[in-house]
């Protein structure tokens, strides 16, 4: 009992990192709960007392779960119906205030990430994100510190060509979100304009499952009249609110308990430049109250 005890004090200890580490690798949450739920059945059989490091050998373990799921799910994916986003998930405030941080959890993050291999993403998120050195990480992927040294410059590079740069300043952001809500609210087709930037870009993702469109709109009045039509699907008595998704303001709509909607946005020189929609209901696990 003594055993089981202390085993669990010290998962409990680091299971926040486990499943931060997994959610940026597999960009999933659903898939990282599943992830750290399989690392604490390893864990579970082990002899804890005569792991000497147990933050290395937990991280090691979920490591090599995400990059075994991420294979599979990439398979999976290429049946998805519609554009496929990363799964939506609320932060804590101290998340988007570590510009490091939230940058690695960003939904536009996550969609660069899909560009690596699961090895080079593991690599790339344990180095970037978490700060591990090239010795560590070689130990978690069961590479040599040489090799992880040459994924990781071929990882940076990828993300580096490929990555956007959207603004970060935290006010700019909230602003820009709570506006961007009210004129939804109003179905005001003239203030969403105003917030939009003229070359503006909706990806939905609804997973064949809901109304929403299969292809990404481009375009500020486009976009704006999709989402006013969109604003007035919504359930009678949804309650649409701003909260911190993915380390920045974004809003997630909730019918009820149920959440039927989340919205995250990225500026550029204070406009809205990318709208990434969620309406899967079956991705929406990660802002349940």
């Amino acid at each position: 009992m003594t055993r089981m005890l202390e085993a669990e004090r010290k998962f409990t200890e680091h299971r926040g990192l486990l499943h931060a580490v997994a959610y940026r690798v597999l960009g999933s949450v659903t898939e990282a709960e599943d992830v750290v739920q399989d690392a604490w059945l390893r864990w579970s059989r082990v002899d804890v007392a005569a792991v000497a490091d147990a933050e290395g050998y937990l991280v090691r373990v979920a490591t090599r779960l995400a990059i075994d799921r991420l294979r599979s799910a990439r398979v999976r994916r290429e049946s998805y119906v519609g554009p496929w986003l990363p799964e939506p998930m609320l932060t804590l405030p101290d998340v988007a205030e570590n510009v490091v941080l939230a940058d690695s959890v960003s939904t536009a993050m996550l969609l660069v990430l899909e560009i690596l291999s699961p090895t080079e993403r593991a690599v790339f998120v344990l180095s970037e994100a978490f700060g591990y050195s090239n010795a560590e990480i070689a130990h978690f992927v069961g590479r040599s510190p040489a090799t992880v040294r040459q994924i990781a410059h071929r990882a940076r590079k990828a993300v580096e060509e490929r990555r956007h740069r959207y603004d970060t300043d935290p006010v700019t952001r909230q602003q820009a979100t709570e506006r961007f809500l009210a004129a939804c609210l109003g179905g005001d087709l003239e203030s969403l304009l105003a917030v939009l930037a003229p070359d503006v870009t909706m990806v939905s993702d609804g997973g064949g499952l809901t109304g929403a469109p299969r292809k990404p709109i481009h375009g500020h009045e486009y976009v704006a009249r999709a989402i006013v039509i969109l604003s007035r699907r919504m359930p009678a008595g949804s309650h649409a609110q701003v909260l911190q998704v993915n380390g920045a303001p974004g809003i997630v709509v909730r019918s009820g308990r149920t959440p039927v909607l989340a919205i995250t946005l990225h500026l550029l020189d204070g406009a809205i430049k990318t709208v990434h929609v969620v309406s899967n209901p079956e991705k929406l696990a990660g802002v349940a109250p």
